[in-house]
């Protein structure tokens, strides 16, 4: 167990890190854009397009792993807020469940996608790089998405969570957190 639990460790690091790194590089290229374009009349940026939209999609699908790690997917929960406890644990395990099916499944056709991108050779514009270097982000991040939504399943199977409902591995649904006082003073500035 201490191992598999180093390697989560690891790969939430990892995802942490290529979010992190993936929203610099947007800003950098998008405002180096600007600044080149707008202040120096230069071109000096005639990538960040291309940089940009390679950054978007590994910040889009690998946060799709991350966000179901922490628990931070948008959800409607109107029905979910107001069901007893024992209707929130069966509908979050089946929500769960049924997301990691379908996460494989997107992996599965995105690898296609990715093969396809492959096989066709095309590079981009303006660095001349492989298409498929773009895409190969997309199943992985379905892949780890899958991964990231069985857990959750699986832990609210536990005796961690035989009196919660657990939204990602460590989030305990905000039904399930005790119920806090907020006093004037802590609203003041």
């Amino acid at each position: 167990m201490k191992v598999f639990q180093w390697i989560d460790n690891i790969m939430m690091k990892l995802e942490e890190f290529i979010l992190s790194f993936a929203i610099i590089l947007i800003s950098i290229m998008i405002v180096g854009n600007v600044i080149a374009r707008e202040v120096f009349n230069s071109g000096a940026f005639y990538f960040a397009y291309e940089v940009s939209k390679f950054a978007i999609v590994i910040a889009t699908f690998m946060g799709i792993a991350y966000a179901a790690r922490k628990g931070r997917h948008i959800s409607m929960s109107a029905f979910y807020d107001f069901a007893p406890f024992k209707v929130r644990k069966i509908m979050m395990i089946t929500i769960n469940f049924i997301t990691a099916i379908i996460m494989f499944l997107m992996a599965y056709y995105s690898y296609s996608f990715v093969m396809f991108e492959y096989n066709t050779g095309a590079i981009t514009t303006s660095l001349e790089l492989p298409r498929y270097l773009m895409a190969v982000f997309i199943p992985i991040g379905f892949l780890t998405a899958g991964i990231q939504f069985l857990r959750n399943t699986y832990v609210n199977f536990t005796a961690k969570a035989k009196d919660k409902v657990y939204l990602g591995i460590d989030a305990v649904d905000y039904n399930d957190e005790e119920k806090k006082d907020v006093k004037l003073e802590d609203l003041s500035v």
